[in-house]
């Protein structure tokens, strides 16, 4: 399995318009960071993460073509506004995709993208397949998806361990009894918005306490602002197994 970080910023990814701070000014490309997703690939199976603002960039910069389902963690705007832009990837593919969320996020996107559902829709809209879940794993193609809830803010949402892969982005807390979903991941996705507290996402010290009551072989940080620092000072403060996430990395599973 791989795992490519389509992108791994925040609401504003980096740089922000019209900020002038160091990290906004940077030149070194990973302090260049559209807003978070991820793309899994097996054997049988791709899977987006999350299709927000910048998923045409992130596709064309990542050579992407294929998409067999979509998961959505929640319904911010920087997590599935991007949809229209799928019709693209129906037209080569020649059929609809299907949607997996939370029956509040599929009311949402009902709302926010109601074109799409009229019953005389017209030619050319995107055409997909919208599927609620619930806590329980459920399978498709050779891949195994376990939801997990987490909260952000007074929002409860969902992460997603995908076989031996877990991600979680937008979170301030995982209940505990969600522990043993996440347990014996090799590869874990966590956010850390920053070094200060945030009343709904993990701070860096919180993400690092996360990564230790995980355990995982191997830990990513994303979700990422600009308050963080530049990457390449920050990054050097991390324990041995934890790294930046940065956009158009690729991780072996």
């Amino acid at each position: 399995m791989k795992v490519i970080a389509l992108g791994t910023g925040t609401s504003q990814g980096i740089p922000i318009i019209g900020c002038q701070c160091k990290v906004c000014q940077s030149t070194d490309p990973r302090d260049h960071r559209l807003r978070s997703s991820v793309y899994v690939e097996s054997s049988e199976t791709k899977i987006l993460i999350d299709i927000g603002p910048d998923f045409r960039q992130q596709f064309l910069a990542n050579k992407l073509t294929t998409i067999d389902m979509i998961l959505i963690t929640h319904e911010h705007n920087d997590h599935i506004i991007g949809l229209d832009d799928i019709r693209a990837i129906n037209f080569t593919q020649n059929k609809s995709i299907p949607i997996y969320a939370h029956k509040r996020v599929l009311t949402q996107i009902r709302e926010r993208f109601a074109y799409i559902f009229n019953q005389k829709p017209y030619p050319g809209i995107p055409k997909v397949e919208l599927h609620e879940i619930s806590d329980s794993p459920f399978q498709f193609n050779d891949i195994t998806i376990t939801p997990i809830n987490i909260e952000h803010g007074s929002i409860p949402i969902y992460g997603f361990r995908v076989d031996d892969f877990t991600y979680i982005t937008d979170a301030n807390r995982i209940p505990e009894a969600e522990y043993t979903k996440i347990k014996n991941s090799k590869v874990l996705i966590i956010n850390a918005l920053r070094r200060e507290e945030h009343y709904s996402h993990f701070n860096l010290d919180e993400a690092l306490i996360e990564v230790k009551k995980i355990n995982p072989d191997s830990a990513y940080l994303t979700h990422l602002s600009h308050r963080m620092g530049l990457t390449s000072e920050w990054s050097q403060q991390l324990p041995k197994r934890v790294r930046p996430l940065n956009d158009k990395m690729e991780i072996e599973i």
